[in-house]
């Protein structure tokens, strides 16, 4: 039961993600509208919860810089969403105790995604950070070992019937609650997480 929201730009979204019971928040340090720097987010992360679970997103930076930026920021996770070899994977996770390697159903390295040294695995969309929605049924194609966070055009009407069609371990959503890009709607975070643990409920009540 675990639900990540991505794509966190200022502390009272931060705040309010974790009070309404988010496990883990995200930022982007990759070029985005959404894209923060270590300094501004290093402010945030102090303020939040000694539990919470704080996530960097990078994409395609040397494994060196990625951990350099974490640190720097004090995240205590890392997300790799591109095309980062397991080598880089296996660095990175030497230094985090929580990696996460994204790949999209259109990517070939899904098919080898059990032996990236990570984590979790994440099936996200195409383009990352769209809302685009896709068929989420074809994930059962590609059985996987680690732990499925599932994302990718997700919001609190469809998060519960895409967590009984996938099973995932975790669900992570970043424009699917927005107002507009990187401003969380309070009335949409509030359904999305309560929608997706009560679903993660029923899928644990039907073991």
């Amino acid at each position: 039961m675990f639900v990540k929201i991505c794509g966190i730009t200022n502390e009272a979204d931060a705040l309010l993600s974790v009070a309404l019971g988010a496990d883990a928040v995200g930022f982007i340090f990759t070029p985005s509208s959404r894209q923060m720097s270590a300094k501004a987010v290093a402010d945030i992360v102090k303020r939040l919860p000694e539990d919470t679970l704080t996530v960097g997103v990078f994409r395609d930076i040397p494994a060196e810089q990625v951990i350099e930026t974490a640190y720097t920021a004090g995240v205590k996770g890392v997300q790799l969403h591109g095309a980062e070899t397991k080598q880089a994977c296996k660095e990175i996770s030497a230094a985090f105790s929580f990696v996460v390697k994204v790949f999209s159903l259109e990517m070939p390295q899904l098919a080898e995604a059990n032996t990236y040294p990570v984590h979790a695995i994440m099936i996200d969309g195409a383009v990352p950070g769209s809302g685009q929605v896709y068929d989420y049924e074809q994930i059962g194609a590609f059985p996987l070992t680690s732990k499925l966070i599932l994302a990718g055009g997700l919001h609190p009407g469809n998060v519960a019937d895409a967590i009984s069609k996938t099973h995932p371990w975790g669900v992570d959503v970043s424009s699917g609650v927005e107002k507009s890009p990187g401003i969380k709607d309070p009335r949409q975070l509030r359904l999305f997480i309560k929608n997706a643990k009560d679903a993660f409920s029923a899928e644990a009540g039907n073991m």
